[in-house]
């Protein structure tokens, strides 16, 4: 295997320092918005209500728009609506048509475009939705989708046929449908709350879910799946993590794909609800021009442990319609794997999973590690390519003698 080396001029190798400047945390500042009174501008109120909605104000914004956006934006609410918040708009560099905040959140007419294989529910939630907006996939626990709107909509969104309801789906929750459903399925103890995104709640609201569902007795733990503390920071207040804290054990999973989104501000919220005694998990969807590349990858995976956030799941692009341009090859997420497993502590690695298409849950995708194996020997291999050999009996005790020697085999 290939280790980088400072260069003869004791200069880092380029990938080193961009790993580096990656890692670094930088304030999203107030942007176009200066001359709005800090109050305002860390008010979440005040960002969803001054959210970037249409072509007309995306452009005025930002007059580099590509025709293929310009285009996109002007057709965007007819199938997953528009919206930006000023905080998380300030990421995008307008100088950049390859920009990976920009094409996490604004339109493309590529949209519009798709293939025979794409699907509008391509994880068969319907199918699996006993109630309306509560799915049961797996034995042990439910995913209760409480609302369908969001602070800002990414343009792969898995959901984009409820979410935002640009295209008519007419999403109501029904939370007592939702709650009687669980009370009366005594195998279900874990429930996830995602949307939409639950955090868009007012605390009193949010709190009288969780009350309800904490007090069902085979219920062990809650989750709440959000993009919240990283298209809108504000809204972590010291608040919502006090009220939140009462409700343990409760999980959150976040959802980052760039390490240019872990900003000073984010990195605050976190804390909060890191002091708050909440385990925090995250998310990422592997994209094209996004995070599709090794050293992306590992910089935002040590920078979310920075922020005090375990990476948990990378996930291959769900085949969701109009999605093909954002959406790169699984091979490219083995090849980041490699890179990761072994080059970085393990805590950062977290696990490639495909979602199979039509409902059939999480798939976990890996690196070829183990060569062979039989009766007597698992043959295996390391992160940096090297052959070792492990013996066992078939019933996993060890053997007495060790086995007869083998050839390794090639890699190839």
């Amino acid at each position: 295997m290939h280790t980088e080396t400072t260069s003869d001029s004791g200069e880092e190798p380029p990938s080193s320092s961009t790993l580096k400047s990656l890692k670094e945390f930088h304030s999203a500042g107030p942007g176009f918005w200066s001359n709005i009174a800090d109050s305002d501008w860390n008010d979440w109120r005040w960002q969803l209500k001054h959210r970037i909605t249409s072509a007309e104000q995306l452009q005025r914004l930002m007059p580099t728009l590509t025709p293929e956006e310009y285009g996109g934006a002007k057709l965007a609410n007819h199938k997953l609506a528009l919206a930006i918040t000023p905080y998380f708009f300030n990421l995008i560099d307008p100088a950049d048509e390859n920009c990976p905040i920009r094409w996490q959140v604004i339109p493309r007419i590529e949209e519009t475009q798709t293939a025979s294989w794409e699907m509008t529910d391509p994880c068969g939630e319907d199918s699996h939705s006993p109630v309306p907006g509560l799915v049961h996939r797996y034995p042990d626990r439910v995913l209760v989708l409480v609302t369908d709107r969001c602070a800002a909509y990414c343009r792969y969104c898995t959901r984009s046929r409820l979410v935002s309801n640009a295209s008519g789906y007419d999403f109501h929750p029904q939370f007592d449908q939702q709650i009687e459903y669980i009370q009366n399925t005594p195998n279900v103890r874990d429930v996830l709350l995602s949307g939409g995104d639950p955090l868009l709640f007012s605390d009193e609201k949010l709190e009288h879910l969780l009350s309800r569902l904490r007090a069902i007795p085979h219920v062990e733990f809650l989750r709440i799946g959000t993009r919240i503390p990283i298209f809108l920071p504000q809204r972590i207040t010291p608040q919502l993590s006090a009220m939140l804290r009462k409700y343990h054990p409760l999980f959150i999973s976040i959802h980052s794909n760039h390490p240019r989104e872990l900003t000073t501000e984010v990195r605050g919220a976190l804390g909060r609800l890191a002091d708050a005694g909440i385990p925090l998990g995250n998310q990422s969807v592997l994209l094209r021009n996004v995070n599709d590349g090794a050293v992306v990858m590992k910089a935002l995976v040590q920078k979310l442990l920075m922020c005090r956030v375990k990476p948990y799941y990378i996930y291959q692009c769900d085949l969701i319609s109009g999605s093909a341009h954002l959406r790169t090859s699984v091979r490219t997420g083995l090849k980041i794997m490699e890179e990761l497993r072994g080059h970085t502590t393990g805590y950062a690695v977290p696990q490639f999973v495909i979602d199979a298409p039509g409902g059939g849950g999480k798939v976990p995708v890996n690196p070829e590690y183990v060569l062979t194996r039989n009766a007597d020997r698992v043959v295996i291999r390391n992160y940096e390519g090297k052959i070792f050999e492990y013996p066992e009996a078939a019933d996993g005790t060890p053997l007495i003698s060790p086995p007869v020697e083998i050839e390794e085999p090639e890699l190839v």
